[in-house]
């Protein structure tokens, strides 16, 4: 489990590479990591929308 600071370094990370258009597999985190897990959630919140038809 990370620090803190880890955890909302990680959640900035996912955002900027959200706002980037970055693919999602880009996460620099293990699977099992708490920090995926923000990372994920970062960028979850700024990853530009998709049409879904």
């Amino acid at each position: 489990m990370g620090t803190r600071e880890d955890i909302v370094r990680a959640v900035t990370d996912g955002a900027a590479a959200g706002r980037r258009g970055d693919d999602v597999r880009t996460c620099p985190y293990p699977r099992d990591s708490l920090l995926r897990t923000a990372w994920v959630k970062g960028y979850a919140k700024e990853r530009p929308a998709t049409a879904t038809r």
